[in-house]
């Protein structure tokens, strides 16, 4: 018999931040993006 260890569930923190790209100044929250695909591109700009 194996035993099956369950992780303890975690939420993701809120989306804060100055503003995001081709969101036409809109808020973005978590459950906005429930069950679509996000893409993350970590960018530095200078």
């Amino acid at each position: 018999m194996t035993t099956v260890k369950r992780r303890a569930r975690v939420r993701a923190p809120e989306l804060v931040g100055r503003g995001w790209l081709n969101t036409g100044d809109t808020t973005v929250a978590l459950k906005d993006l429930r069950g679509k695909i996000v893409l993350l591109d970590f960018w530095t700009f200078c």
